[in-house]
């Protein structure tokens, strides 16, 4: 195992964002965007790293912009360390494996959500009133069962430490306009659709992901990260068994644990256990393998 990297601090690189979980430096003309270890959850960033997830989450990303720039144009320039500027060749150690260049887009302010099966907040939106973001749903539905038709429920994007929030597909239309709004309405659920074949056949359920989209001269790229655990549920098909929450790849066993302490989830995020910080890290490295059957870049 790695040492982690919670933050980077490349001197002789401009920083000009530092997400969740990513650090975003601007080369001129592209940007490098690092994966760190950090870990959100509930919005909150939790304070223990989670030891080589930045390379975890960069190394799907680049599986799936491969297999789904059929669908839509995404914004990977360059992930080989050795290709990137002679200004980021210092930092050759702490970029490998968890970097990447990428074109420089004006990004969407909503979070693109699809939901093949109810689960999380869209569960709790359901016991309240039958509905998610707007949309009616059957009666009798029960936690992870798999939706009729997977359903396109957008949120806003918010700041650092604010939770997103879930609106229906006019609140987004108002937000983007009514036609982007259309078109990555449509992506999102081709991609789904594609990503949900293709983790079928290693044995994983995607449950829900989010995609994020952004635009270069008037054309809808997908940005920032894609099908990842991070990003997704995603679930062990073995052990799929609808009526209550399911185990899972993701970082469910951290939100599990935060749960169980009744945490407010409102910052600072508490300590977490050396166990949970383990499990969590084997559960990302286990769908790293079983989708892209290899683990070299760890």
């Amino acid at each position: 195992m790695n040492a982690a990297v919670y933050q980077t601090k490349l001197d002789a690189l401009s920083i000009i964002k530092q997400g969740k979980v990513r650090d975003i430096y601007d080369l001129g003309d592209c940007l490098l965007m690092v994966a760190t270890d950090r870990l959100s959850a509930f919005d909150v960033i939790m304070p223990d790293p989670i030891p080589d997830k930045g390379k975890i989450l960069t190394q799907l990303s680049i599986f799936w912009f491969n297999l789904i720039s059929d669908i839509v144009p995404n914004h990977l320039i360059e992930s080989d360390v050795a290709a990137f500027p002679p200004a980021c060749q210092a930092y050759q150690d702490i970029l490998a494996g968890r970097s990447m260049l990428v074109k420089k887009v004006e990004p969407l302010p909503i979070e693109c959500v699809v939901r093949g099966y109810i689960s999380g907040s869209g569960w709790k939106s359901y016991q309240r009133n039958r509905t998610i973001c707007g949309i009616t749903l059957p009666e009798g539905l029960k936690e992870s069962e798999k939706l009729p038709e997977p359903l396109f429920t957008p949120s806003t994007k918010e700041e650092i430490g604010q939770h997103d929030i879930n609106i229906n597909f006019e609140e987004a239309a108002n937000l983007v306009g009514r036609e982007i709004a259309g078109k990555v309405r449509d992506l999102s659920l081709s991609i789904y659709t594609k990503g949900v074949e293709i983790a079928a056949e290693k044995g994983i359920i995607i449950a829900d992901t989010k995609f994020e989209f952004g635009l270069l001269d008037d054309e809808i790229v997908l940005i920032d990260e894609v099908l990842t655990p991070d990003s997704s549920r995603f679930w062990p098909r073995t052990a799929y068994a609808p009526g209550g929450p399911q185990p899972s790849f993701d970082k469910q066993f951290v939100r599990d644990y935060l749960t169980s302490i009744q945490f407010n989830k409102r910052p600072p995020g508490p300590l977490l256990p050396k166990e949970v910080i383990q499990k969590t890290r084997e559960k990302y490295v286990e769908a790293l393998k079983l989708l892209t059957g290899s683990t070299h870049a760890l």
